[in-house]
């Protein structure tokens, strides 16, 4: 009896060994797609589904601004069918060159085609400042938070969904169905947004450290005041100033990230009474996050301190 038990035991580890190891090798076999930040994975997986496995070059928690990915990144990057950049943040400008010259093969697509950008006439200390100019695009003074708009993120999809067609034109037909799905999403949220916004007393302005709601404040008429001072660490009369300009146009919310020290805007929030918000512009929840925007500046007496 222990003897027919064993040997049940052992089939069944067999099999299921066997079985994870078929699922493992399946998703090794999928062609890789890599992207720059986690919102544009997000915005990939939704069209691309299971055609292709989805990789990030900045990890969760880092600033794609400063970061320099890990040997073993480039190494695995050489495997990728292909690379989705999400247009001009600071890690493109430094890597790109770089990263197309370690895998010559890399098809790369611009995600931000056809976006109506922002001039920039600050540097928020972006990287590739010095860049020069190709294929229309002025490095160096254009904000690049692009993601963080409903309306761009339409945009956003379209050119996901011509790249993938472009890679993989066997499954057009799959990759335009989840298109279609993505873009009601977008506009689902876009119209809870101009919902919550249009509440009474909703607020018109909003302090922010990094300027990362720049598009979001064009496509809902907000005004963003930033902490940083030309990309850097307010100086002592900046604050000062700062803190006049908060009164002024009566700011409840300040907004910080993860990547940022938040000491600033607590120097603020305790001169004016403001509250002090945190915010991640750059999770994965893409649409979480832009309601979790709107819903604070509607009611902004919650935080998430």
């Amino acid at each position: 009896m222990k003897r027919i038990f064993l040997l049940t035991l052992i089939v069944f580890c067999i099999v299921g060994c066997t079985s994870k190891t078929s699922r493992q090798s399946k998703d090794h076999s999928k062609p890789v797609i890599t992207v720059t930040i986690e919102p544009l994975r997000y915005f990939t997986e939704a069209i691309a589904g299971k055609e292709f496995k989805v990789v990030s070059m900045v990890p969760k928690g880092n600033s794609p601004e400063t970061y320099d990915p890990k040997p073993q990144q480039l190494v695995d990057l050489a495997q990728s069918k292909a690379y989705f950049r999400i247009g001009y943040i600071g890690f493109e400008q430094t890597w790109m060159d770089k990263l197309t010259s370690n895998a010559p093969h890399l098809q790369i697509f611009d995600t931000s085609k056809g976006i109506e950008l922002i001039q920039d006439t600050l540097d928020h200390g972006h990287e590739g400042s010095d860049h020069k100019q190709e294929e229309g695009h002025h490095h160096g003074s254009v904000e690049p938070h692009v993601w963080n708009s409903p309306y761009n993120a339409k945009i956003i999809a379209a050119n996901i969904l011509s790249a993938l067609c472009t890679i993989d034109k066997g499954h057009e037909e799959q990759f335009l169905e989840r298109y279609w799905a993505l873009c009601r999403k977008i506009d689902r949220t876009d119209s809870i947004i101009c919902r919550t916004l249009s509440s009474p007393g909703a607020d018109r302005a909003f302090m922010i450290y990094h300027p990362a709601l720049s598009y979001f404040a064009r496509d809902y008429d907000l005004h963003q005041i930033p902490i940083e001072e030309g990309g850097k660490e307010p100086s002592s009369t900046y604050l000062t100033k700062l803190i006049a300009t908060c009164k002024a146009e009566k700011v409840r919310i300040i907004f910080v990230q993860p990547e940022f020290d938040r000491r600033n805007a607590e120097i603020i929030a305790s001169q004016t009474g403001t509250q002090v918000v945190a915010i991640n512009p750059l999770s994965y929840d893409w649409e979480e996050e832009m309601l979790n925007v709107a819903r604070h500046l509607a009611t902004p007496g919650q935080t998430n301190k």
